[in-house]
């Protein structure tokens, strides 16, 4: 729409283990309706510089509907169902499951199918750089401030020695540059765990197990290529992420995003 803008910008070096991308938007209203946040291979960090989101159903239903003006999502396998409607301006952030730790001092199996308000993991900073942030004069002035925010809490988050497993890395670094189709075993034997204990070291750290885990990363790249300018067929986007057929894929549509493709296609700006 006309006076939408979006703004997008990697992050400084010394960030970019903890934080993928970063983005500024400002979107105009649209009819009321609801909007569908589908799992990902990232933590979602959001900012409303004016106004706030409204998660009507988080991904885990054990986790009750809020308001948020300043907000972190866990890895999920479920859809996130938002209220859609009032113009809004902000930042979204894509926060690595590494970054969870580093930056609030916890893995992120404590955030996994919740959204969460960043007051709860940062106390009244959260509320001062939400400030600060709505009332810089430009999009370059707003993320050099958040460079600086992250950068301290990064910091932080060296003194307190908190650093994963490296066979839990390992095991994620595998999935993401298999497109998520590495095998369990596979992984387990990489590192030199049982299935087992991998399993329950890698939960414990992320929120979601080694097998889910490869389901969400390659749903992810299914969506990108569906939505990149070469459209491709769903068939084609099937075989080329590694799902059995084009029925498996339509199936993991409907359980990761609650959508059909061609409804989530719709749904993107």
């Amino acid at each position: 729409m006309a006076g939408d803008e979006l703004v997008w910008r990697r992050p400084p070096n010394a960030l970019r283990p903890f934080v993928d991308l970063c983005s500024g938007y400002r979107m105009s209203a649209t009819p009321p309706g609801t909007h569908q946040g589908v799992p990902g291979a990232h933590l979602t960090f959001l900012f409303c510089l004016d106004g706030s989101v409204d998660v009507l159903e988080k991904p885990d239903p054990a986790h009750g509907p809020g308001s948020f003006d300043v907000m972190v999502a866990g890895l999920h396998d479920r859809p996130a169902v938002m209220a859609q409607g009032p113009a809004q301006t902000g930042i979204q952030l894509r926060l690595t499951w590494r970054g969870a730790r580093m930056l609030f001092g916890a893995p992120a199996a404590v955030l996994a199918g919740d959204v969460v308000d960043l007051r709860a993991l940062l106390g009244a900073r959260a509320g001062r750089l939400l400030e600060r942030l709505a009332e810089a004069p430009t999009w370059a002035a707003r993320f050099a401030l958040l460079d600086g925010a992250l950068a301290r809490l990064a910091a932080s988050g060296d003194e307190r020695g908190t650093e994963p497993a490296p066979e839990v890395g390992r095991a994620w670094d595998l999935l993401v540059a298999s497109g998520g189709t590495t095998r369990v075993e596979e992984l387990a034997r990489d590192v030199g765990w049982s299935r087992r204990h991998l399993a329950n070291r890698f939960t414990a750290e992320l929120g979601v197990g080694p097998k889910t885990a490869a389901r969400v990363i390659r749903f992810e790249r299914a969506c990108d290529l569906l939505r990149s300018p070469k459209s491709p067929a769903l068939a084609d986007v099937a075989a080329t992420c590694g799902y059995a057929d084009q029925p498996h894929l339509a199936r993991d549509f409907r359980d990761l995003a609650g959508l059909t493709a061609t409804e989530w296609l719709r749904e993107r700006p």
